[in-house]
């Protein structure tokens, strides 16, 4: 996967229209501090195109971004952050569900988790809607360098029974530090773009 082109091209507020993309969508979900600005753009090979909020939960925004005008990687607001008010909440599922909702382009969604600890409820919330909506999400284990290796697959089998996914489903351990798991998420969008016809990135 060779990134040309990058370009932040839509951002969706709470009242925007949902774009009817003419490229594949690959949607990236995820609590609030997991990692998911750093993930997006370390795929990216950016340093900070995607922004990395001083405050979590901050982003209520689904951010669309161009990638060699082939795809898109969808952004979708953080969810879970404790401070937030119960209308900012609604708001973020409103907006997320119009999202899943609408979309017709959307190929894969990427749920990150944070590798070190079990998967919150909202966590679990989050796969089951996705689950609801007809996708099964591949799930990025995020901060993989803050623990040790010899702990790696006990805590993806912790994440597999949190999640209660499937036997096949797909756990991609990433660390924003060493871009570990990135060759493993490439290969997987190629896959998808070869099967559309449109060629690996």
């Amino acid at each position: 996967m060779v990134i040309k082109n990058v370009n932040l091209e839509t951002v969706c507020g709470i009242t925007s229209k949902i774009p009817q993309s003419l490229y594949m969508e690959f949607a990236f979900a995820g609590r609030s501090n997991v990692g998911k600005s750093s993930l997006i753009n370390g795929l990216m090979n950016r340093k900070s195109l995607a922004r990395i909020s001083a405050q979590p939960g901050k982003t209520q925004t689904i951010n669309y971004y161009n990638i060699n005008n082939q795809c898109y990687f969808v952004d979708l607001p953080g969810y879970g952050y404790t401070t937030a008010n119960v209308k900012v909440k609604e708001q973020w599922g409103k907006m997320v569900e119009r999202y899943l909702h609408k979309t017709k382009m959307l190929k894969a969604i990427f749920l990150l988790v944070d590798i070190r600890h079990e998967p919150s409820a909202n966590d679990k919330t989050m796969y089951d809607w996705i689950v609801h909506y007809g996708f099964e999400p591949i799930i990025i284990a995020t901060k993989l360098d803050k623990i040790k290796k010899t702990q790696v697959q006990k805590h993806i089998k912790m994440i597999k029974t949190g999640l209660q996914v499937k036997k096949d489903a797909v756990v991609i351990p990433y660390s924003s530090m060493t871009k570990e798991g990135r060759e493993e998420i490439y290969a997987l969008l190629d896959k998808y773009l070869e099967e559309e016809g449109t060629g690996a990135l």
